[in-house]
């Protein structure tokens, strides 16, 4: 069975940055820290801004062979707005924009560009055999229908070799009706499904249902913590829509599907994005990173029920 791989979703988070790491450690270093914990991690910040070739040239110097970085998608990549100052300044003139400034339905040839350009700059991991996948998480009002099976069939294509990770954030593509069409799909373009843990509504429609299942190689596990108070609240930081400890039971509840999707693949990660802090629940006068905790603690789980795992030791 191919060991899970366990990490975190980012290593610069400031959770992580407070409660993970030695006090005053330099910022710089924090990557090949992480890397002795960990083999694996999700680039998050890649959705804010294209990344640059040197950027990635120095994550891919700082991590050790056989480390495996997944790089989230750009948010025109993935069809979220996005500020027109945050693209490269010579394609602001040629995007259209909104009342607020922010890009509107860009025509596929200047999208295309983007992709083409955030894929160039992975090429030091590409180089180095560290790139794992492109997280690909779709806005909630993004929905099922024919028109979101084509752009993403197109922005497949774009990916070339690449792997294409998805995530789904609309509940219409993994109700009961659209389930087995959804996956499908992902396995006839050959892109990754990816699982998530998140919280439960009847009526949140950007609440997807926890299905399991794996359509490619690749079984990918996203923790998002479940507070289903602070997901929806207005204004709230990310920091609020993912504050969530997770308790030994709820990730014990995860262990035979985790072993289970292992089973399904030849590569399988499981990654935590609760990237809030919470009491040490060993020293009441200590905080915590929640999502390191939560990795530490499933690997402990893992390893007790003996599923190979990789990481949070």
């Amino acid at each position: 069975m191919t060991p899970i791989r366990i990490g975190t979703c980012s290593w610069a988070d400031d959770a992580l940055s407070k409660h993970f790491y030695p006090p005053k450690f330099p910022a710089k270093e924090r990557l090949a820290y992480y890397a002795q914990h960990f083999d694996t991690v999700e680039v998050d910040s890649t959705y804010y801004r294209l990344p640059s070739e040197s950027m990635v040239q120095g994550w891919a110097e700082r991590t050790p062979d056989g480390f495996t970085m997944h790089v989230k998608a750009f948010g025109l990549m993935t069809r979220h707005p996005v500020k027109v100052e945050v693209l490269p300044e010579d394609l602001r003139d040629a995007m259209p924009v909104d009342e607020r400034g922010r890009v509107d339905r860009p025509p596929r040839e200047l999208r295309g560009e983007v992709f083409r350009r955030f894929l160039a700059a992975l090429e030091p991991l590409r180089a180095q055999d560290k790139l794992g996948g492109v997280l690909f998480q779709l806005p909630p009002y993004v929905v099922f229908k024919e028109q979101s099976l084509e752009y993403l069939e197109w922005a497949r294509d774009q990916l070339g070799g690449d792997r294409m990770l998805v995530e789904f954030r609309h509940r219409s593509w993994l109700d009961d009706e659209n389930r087995a069409e959804t996956l499908a799909f992902l396995e006839g373009i050959g892109a990754a499904y990816v699982t998530v843990d998140a919280p439960k509504s009847a009526s949140a429609k950007n609440l997807v249902p926890t299905v399991p299942a794996v359509t490619s190689p690749v079984a990918y596990v996203r923790f998002h913590g479940r507070n289903l108070g602070t997901w929806n609240k207005r204004g709230g930081s990310a920091a609020e829509r993912f504050d969530y400890l997770y308790s030994d039971d709820e990730l014990e509840e995860w262990v035979p599907t985790l072993r289970e999707l292992a089973g399904q693949s030849e590569e399988a990660y499981a990654f935590f994005n609760n990237n809030s802090t919470a009491q040490d629940p060993e020293n009441p006068l200590g905080r915590i990173s929640q999502a390191a905790d939560g990795a530490r603690r499933l690997r402990k789980l893992l390893d007790v029920n003996g599923v190979a795992a990789t990481g949070g030791a």
